[in-house]
C-alpha cells in the first residue's frame, strides 16, 4: 500500500497535481491537506474512477498530523506563486517561512517519507527543509528532493519543436538550479541533436528553457504563474520516484543535498558546491546515487555551470541566514 500525501493541495499547482496523482495505479491512497478548500477537492477526486482513495484535510483537528501519518512519499506544492514584479527573493520571504513549518510536522510525523518540494525558489526552500530536518535528526539527503523537472520538462518541448519532434521522443539532461542562469540546458546530450539549430536558434533555446517562467508569468497578466505545466512536471517527478521506491530502474534530475547521497560528495568536492541539480538514480529509499555528468560537458556548458553554482551558493546563503533567524523566533 503506497500512501502519498500533497500538501497545498487545493492551490493551482495542488489540484491538477492532486488529479493527476489520482490517475496513478502506483498510488492505493492520496492524502490531501490545505488550509482551504482541500475536503472539497478530495470529495471531487474521489468520484473518479481510478484505484486510490482519497480523503482531505484541513488545519482543524491536527489535520497535517493525520494527512501525513503512514506517508510514504509528500508532495508540497504549498506556498505564494510568482506575480508580475516579484522576485525570487521576494517570494522566497514568503515560502520559506510556510516550507519550515511544514517540513518540521513531516520531521515528526514523517521523517522516512520520500519528501518532493516544489514551492519555489527551489535554490533557497530545499536547504531550508534540509536545515530543519537536520536540527530534528531525521535528515536523509537520499529522501528530499527540489522538484527541477519543469526545466526538462521545457527544454524538451521546445527542443521538439525546433527539431520537429515529439517531444517524448526528446532527452535532454538540465541541471545547477531551478531558476534563471543556474539552470544549465545539456544541450550538447540532447537526443535528437541540436547541432542543426543555428547560434542565435541556440542561445534563444537557452534562454527560454531559463527564463519560459516569466513568459506565463506575463501571459496569465498577474493571475498567476507556472501552474499547469509545473503540476504536470511535479507528477513526472513523483511517478519516476514511485517507480524507484517499487523496485523498478528509474532515474530523472533533482536539486539535492550533495554530499549525502553515494556519488554525490565527489561531485561537491569537485564543484565546491554542496546543493545542485544533477542526474540520480532512484530505488526504494529513494535516491541511489548522483550519476557524475562532468567528463561529458562542453567548455560552454562548463562555464554555465560555474555561473549557476555562483548562484546557487547566494541562494543557499539566504537559506541558511533565514534558518538562523528562523530557529531564533521559534523554539522546537
Amino acid at each position: 500500500m503506497v500512501k502519498v500525501v500533497v500538501i497545498g493541495a487545493a492551490g493551482g499547482i495542488g489540484q491538477p497535481l492532486s488529479m493527476l496523482l489520482k490517475m496513478s495505479p502506483l498510488i492505493d491512497e492520496l492524502a490531501l491537506y490545505d488550509v482551504v478548500n482541500s475536503i472539497g477537492v478530495a470529495a471531487d477526486l474521489s468520484h473518479v474512477s481510478s484505484v486510490s482513495s482519497v480523503t482531505g484535510y484541513l488545519p482543524v483537528n491536527n489535520g497535517l498530523e493525520q494527512a501525513l501519518s503512514n506517508a510514504d512519499v509528500v508532495l508540497i506544492p504549498a506556498g505564494m506563486a510568482r506575480k508580475p514584479g516579484m522576485t525570487r527573493d521576494d517570494l522566497f520571504k514568503i515560502n520559506a517561512g510556510i516550507v519550515a513549518n511544514i517540513t518540521q510536522s513531516i520531521a515528526k510525523k514523517a521523517p522516512q517519507a520520500l519528501v518532493l518540494l516544489i514551492s519555489n525558489p527551489i535554490n533557497s526552500t530545499v536547504p531550508v527543509a534540509v536545515e530543519v530536518m537536520k536540527r530534528y535528526g531525521v535528515f536523509d539527503a537520499r529522501r528530499l528532493f527540489g522538484v527541477t523537472t519543469l526545466d526538462t520538462v521545457r527544454a524538451r518541448t521546445f527542443i521538439g519543436q525546433l527539431t520537429h519532434t515529439n517531444p517524448r521522443e526528446v532527452s535532454v539532461p538540465v541541471i545547477g538550479g531551478h531558476s534563471g542562469v543556474t539552470i544549465v540546458p545539456l544541450l550538447s546530450q540532447s537526443k535528437p541533436s541540436t547541432a542543426c539549430l543555428s547560434e542565435e536558434e541556440r542561445e534563444n533555446l537557452i534562454h527560454r528553457v531559463r527564463f519560459g517562467g516569466d513568459e506565463i508569468v506575463q501571459a496569465k497578466a498577474g493571475a498567476g504563474s507556472a501552474t499547469l505545466s509545473m503540476a504536470y512536471a511535479a507528477f513526472r517527478f513523483a511517478e519516476i520516484v514511485l517507480e524507484g521506491y517499487e523496485g523498478e530502474d528509474s532515474s530523472s534530475t533533482s536539486f539535492v543535498y550533495l554530499p549525502g547521497i553515494p556519488g554525490g560528495q565527489e561531485l561537491a568536492q569537485k564543484l565546491d558546491v554542496e546543493y545542485l541539480s544533477v542526474p540520480m538514480l532512484f530505488g526504494p529509499n529513494g535516491a541511489i546515487k548522483v550519476v557524475n555528468m562532468l567528463d561529458k560537458l562542453t567548455p560552454e556548458e562548463l562555464d554555465m555551470l560555474n555561473v549557476a553554482i555562483d548562484g546557487v551558493k547566494d541562494n543557499v546563503k539566504k537559506a541558511m541566514e533565514f534558518v538562523n533567524q528562523y530557529f531564533e523566533e521559534h523554539s522546537m
